[in-house]
């Protein structure tokens, strides 16, 4: 008999309304027109053009003229090649160009799923019994890109959820990327670019041990003019320059609200797509706490795990996983240090959950098995729904299984507290199925989770319902502990 599990009334459907002023780019050609164009309309030209565009727009967005701005910034050197100056040009001008060069994008036009749930960084100002949470969500939208999104929440003393309706505005971060690499550490991460060998220590000899990106955007571009014939291989070589994209930092403006917030895909290695983000609150030795993501970068032929990092969630840091173990999709941080050692939960084959031990929380090597498809409805593949929660009786993990008619179902196990290499106990029926309610949706019979967490001694799990939105169930902990040991290995 499967343990009694409480599904929550909350469902967080995707809102179409919710959407950002991104740069639109559409040639080099059809910008210079617009350009030329422009700066040849009159002052009353353009201000009878410009003032219903800020009126309208001024209502979706946040400083929509900033934003113009900016976006006009983006071409100012094509504004030298038709020798104008473009400290010269008309401020409102500048304006109208910049919104030839904007689109709205619906971040979650698509489908609002797999969330995850984190504790807040701020829980003051809450009754006995509550708890102030973020949850983080993969929303998609055109072209089936995918985002990370957030909302707050709070659940209250009975563990029921309520979801803070989201902002009226949706923001973009500041970017900041990286300009220096060190050679070791970043060619690391170069297996997964599957170039031969002779080519990658071509690439390497070819650098200082600290190099800076256009010293490796030269080098790569060199090399692909000699080995133009071979297509695969220059377009290997252009992953590679991908990879040094991959390094960067966010920042949000501090008058935004959590679900203002959304992390787009910003580097190449990312262009198709930012996945299914696993949040953990991690407690350092010294008892200070950081907020991690892993999440999967995909730029619609490799797969790149990565690491989010943030002790605000106003900034954030990116950066990609290394090794032989940071391969695939589906890792999980563990939320502190075992016997002195980083741990983490991945699935590199795709099929079975490994664990990872490592000296530095970006390079993973050495993965072991840990757990393999055993009951019907896990024998496609099992892996991880979330980073690993401490209890008193050992490290719960929820996983999901995928079994006939490609079903996702959601289970549970438990592993021992210093060496969760050793699994006490696993559920023999799946914790969570899809429902009659559940079924339907973009990807049909699918529940998956990124991340749950304990309130009141209630296991609160956030998940995806077929790839479509997301709702809640709970289940009481310790009924939860005793069937996963009760069930055993």
């Amino acid at each position: 008999m499967r343990l009694s599990i409480q599904r929550q009334t909350t469902k967080i459907y995707p809102d179409l309304k919710r959407v950002v002023a991104r740069f639109f780019f559409n040639g080099e050609a059809r910008a210079k027109a617009i350009i030329q164009r422009v700066t040849d309309m009159t002052d009353a030209e353009v201000e009878i053009t410009i003032t219903p565009i800020l009126r309208e727009f001024s209502k979706r967005h946040r400083n929509i003229t900033r934003i113009f701005e900016r976006h006009c910034d983006k071409l100012k050197h094509l504004f030298n090649s038709l020798q104008l100056n473009y400290d010269e040009i008309a401020y409102k001008k500048k304006l109208l160009i910049g919104s030839y060069c904007t689109n709205e994008y619906s971040i979650e036009s698509a489908a609002f799923f797999n969330p995850s749930i984190i504790e807040d960084v701020d829980q003051s100002g809450l009754e006995e019994g509550e708890k102030r949470v973020i949850l983080s969500f993969r929303a998609v939208g055109e072209g089936h890109i995918s985002s990370i999104a957030f909302r707050q929440g709070l659940i209250n003393k009975n563990s029921e959820i309520m979801v803070v309706p989201a902002g009226n505005y949706v923001d973009e971060a500041e970017v900041i990327r990286n300009s220096r690499y060190k050679k070791d550490l970043f060619f690391q991460n170069a297996v997964s670019i599957k170039l031969p060998d002779s080519v990658m220590n071509e690439v390497q000899n070819s650098l200082p041990d600290d190099f800076e990106y256009l010293a490796l955007k030269k080098v790569i571009r060199e090399m692909q003019q000699r080995y133009q014939v071979d297509h695969l291989l220059k377009k290997a070589l252009e992953r590679l320059l991908w990879l040094a994209d991959s390094y960067y930092e966010l920042n949000f403006s501090l008058d935004t609200d959590i679900s203002d917030r959304v992390i787009f895909p910003y580097s190449e290695a990312e262009s198709r797509g930012i996945e299914d983000a696993r949040f953990v609150k991690y407690t350092s030795e010294n008892g200070s706490v950081t907020y991690y993501a892993t999440y999967t970068a995909y730029d619609g032929i490799t797969i790149q795990p990565k690491l989010l990092q943030t002790k605000d969630f106003y900034n954030f840091s990116i950066r990609p996983l290394y090794g032989e173990g940071a391969q695939n999709k589906n890792l999980a941080l563990f939320p502190r240090k075992i016997n002195g050692k980083y741990v983490m939960i991945s699935r590199i084959d795709g099929i079975n959950n490994y664990i990872m031990y490592s000296d530095k929380i970006n390079i993973w090597e050495n993965p072991q098995i840990l757990q393999t498809p055993k009951y019907p409805w896990e024998f496609v593949q099992i892996g991880n729904c979330g980073s690993p929660i401490e209890t008193s009786e050992g490290w719960l993990l929820i996983t999901h299984g995928v079994g006939p008619m490609r079903t996702y179902c959601l289970g549970a196990s438990l592993f021992e507290l210093d060496n969760p290499m050793v699994e006490i106990g696993r559920l023999k029926e799946p914790l969570l199925i899809p429902n009659k309610d559940e079924r339907e949706g973009y990807v049909p019979n699918v529940l998956y989770s990124c991340g749950s967490m304990v309130h009141n001694n209630e296991l609160i799990i956030p998940y995806g319902i077929s790839d479509s939105a997301s709702c809640f169930a709970t289940v009481d902990l310790g009924k939860l502990l005793d069937r996963i040991k009760s069930d055993g290995v």
